[in-house]
């Protein structure tokens, strides 16, 4: 599929919609002109590279200004990015279930005479269909089967609220960033030193690790913390679980709709880029099939993952301020592993019947297959059979190099151990991605470490040149969220607007919403060369020589 024509049909890929498709009118052919070793490139204004939320976003609100010159360049054969989806199992007319390998919750939805997230918005907007999340449907099981510890969830829900008061304390009062671990130790979070140690590990897991994607000894604490009430205090506490049977990224396709037309030539699909050439004059995109797209501007969409993994060469290399942004960003996994049993064997007892999630402490190793959500419950897939379990980060990357049998292994003994009165049957199917695999992601989406500032971050999104970055993972308010793409797709889609010579109609704060952006060429520590001396604990004098840390002892 890889290798297909750039100008598939796009009437699959775009959703027929209420309004008029054929009123969007076809642009012409992009021009072509002999430009880049020998081979013809396309000619357009803005290249944008991705088709996911941040890219299709940009192009919308290029369009929103009359500018309809642009390419989309994507590698897969859809919309959509991580917003990913797949087949699985069968249901009852043997046909199988979509179920969603990427984002699967609209998540902070909005609240009465507050704003309302732009996620949301969509989903209404399209009739995506999706059921509320009710952690009220919660149990908790350890090695030994059924093991109540609620009452530790809700301790650390308490503790969470002194933690992000923690978090406004330091960001007020310019003090030091730290991480979530020590943020937890210091508001009296120590799991080792809780009644069940195993349980706190349960709890914090599902409420940090199951978030984030990483452990809170791996997260900033300002940052992370503001991230989540962005989110879950600016809209709401809800999540809504997608259920969608034509995929999650159909609001994507129906507001690619809007302003893509059937067999558009300015959606190239199934396209990898591979090398970025650009400067202050523009921007030339060569791809792996030798095509090329010159372009006054480029819009660089690619996850941090991909970014990461140099993939994609750049020319000029990058500047240190932004190849430094890059690499001290982090890339995070979130693995969901579908199993369809043949029958509800969870829901026997009547107490189990409306059960959503299963939280399991095990007795050895934090973040082992912990979280269960069931799908064969009423307003999800009833009758399905289906239940699936998540890990992340590290967890990930393991389950993910293993084969599917081995998985499969290590989770019936979690299930047997967790339901030692019931006869587990063997699963008729086992299904994961492998998202710290794929080439046009490696991961699930981004988390904030600690130690970096907004500054850096400021560094992650600023273009250089002509060269611009979107995506969840530039977004200091909202990474690892579908509404940080879409609201960075939209800034800079109004950004190269108004540098396109249209009205830049963004509503930013302050001045930075329209132009080029700020950044960082040096950023300086806290602590000044004459502050390392013996009364801060620095017993030797250093220097630096020929790039290198020299250091003379006084005395013998």
């Amino acid at each position: 599929m890889r290798y297909l024509s750039s100008r598939l049909t796009t009437a699959a890929i775009l959703l027929a919609t209420a309004h008029t498709v054929s009123a969007v009118a076809i642009p012409p052919l992009p021009v072509k002109r002999q430009s880049y070793n020998g081979h013809t490139c396309t000619r357009t204004k803005v290249a944008i590279l991705g088709a996911g939320i941040a890219g299709i976003t940009t192009a919308q609100a290029l369009h929103n200004q009359s500018i309809s010159d642009f390419v989309i360049v994507e590698y897969q054969d859809t919309i959509g990015g991580r917003v990913h989806n797949a087949d699985f199992g069968k249901g009852p007319d043997e046909a199988p279930f979509i179920v969603e390998y990427g984002a699967n919750w609209a998540q902070g939805l909005g609240s009465p005479g507050g704003p309302e997230n732009p996620i949301w918005t969509f989903e209404k907007k399209w009739n995506i269909s999706n059921t509320p999340s009710d952690f009220d449907k919660f149990l908790t099981y350890n090695e030994s089967g059924a093991f109540d510890f609620l009452d530790e969830l809700a301790a650390f829900e308490a503790i969470m609220d002194k933690l992000d008061a923690e978090a406004g304390e330091i960001l007020l009062n310019n003090l030091q960033d730290r991480t979530v671990r020590e943020g937890l130790s210091l508001v009296g979070w120590k799991p080792e030193q809780r009644p069940n140690p195993r349980a706190a590990d349960a709890v914090e897991w599902f409420v940090w690790d199951g978030e984030q994607s990483y452990t809170p000894a791996e997260s900033s604490l300002v940052f992370g913390a503001a991230v989540s009430n962005f989110t879950f205090k600016q809209y709401s506490d809800e999540n809504n679980f997608i259920i969608d049977q034509r995929g999650h990224n159909t609001w994507i396709k129906g507001e690619a709709s809007l302003y893509l037309s059937e067999d558009d030539p300015r959606l190239m699909l199934n396209t990898i880029v591979t090398n970025i050439s650009y400067s202050d004059q523009g921007v030339i995109v060569v791809n792996e099939d030798g095509s090329c797209i010159e372009a006054d501007y480029a819009v660089c969409t690619f996850s941090i993952g991909v970014l990461q993994h140099d993939v994609v060469t750049f020319e000029p290399a990058l500047p240190d301020w932004k190849h430094t942004a890059i690499e001290m960003f982090q890339m995070g996994t979130y693995t969901k592993i579908f199993l369809q049993f043949p029958y509800k064997f969870w829901g026997n007892d009547s107490a189990l019947a409306d059960i959503q999630f299963f939280l399991y402490a095990d007795p050895i190793q934090r973040g082992w297959y912990p979280i269960w959500q069931s799908l064969d419950t009423e307003g999800f897939f009833p009758g399905s059979g289906i239940l699936f379990v998540t890990v992340v980060n590290r967890e990930s990357y393991r389950v993910e190099r293993q084969s599917n049998e081995d998985t499969l292994a290590e989770v019936m003994e979690v299930l047997r151990s967790m339901f030692p009165d019931i006869e587990v049957p063997t699963p008729d199917y086992i299904q994961y991605p492998r998202w710290t695999q794929t080439p046009w992601a490696y991961g699930s989406f981004s988390n904030w470490p600690p130690g970096t500032t907004l500054e850096m971050h400021q560094n992650l999104r600023a273009n250089v040149d002509r060269l611009w970055f979107a995506g969840e993972h530039t977004s200091s308010s909202y990474f690892g969220y579908m509404q940080g793409a879409w609201f960075e797709g939209r800034d800079i889609g109004g950004r190269l607007a108004g540098l396109l010579g249209a009205e830049c109609t963004n509503e930013g704060p302050g001045d930075g919403a329209c132009g080029e952006m700020e950044h960082y060429e040096t950023l300086h520590g806290t602590t000044t060369a004459d502050e390392y001396d013996i009364g801060n604990g620095w017993d030797t004098s250093s220097f630096q020589e020929d790039g290198v840390i020299v250091v003379s002892y006084d005395g013998e």
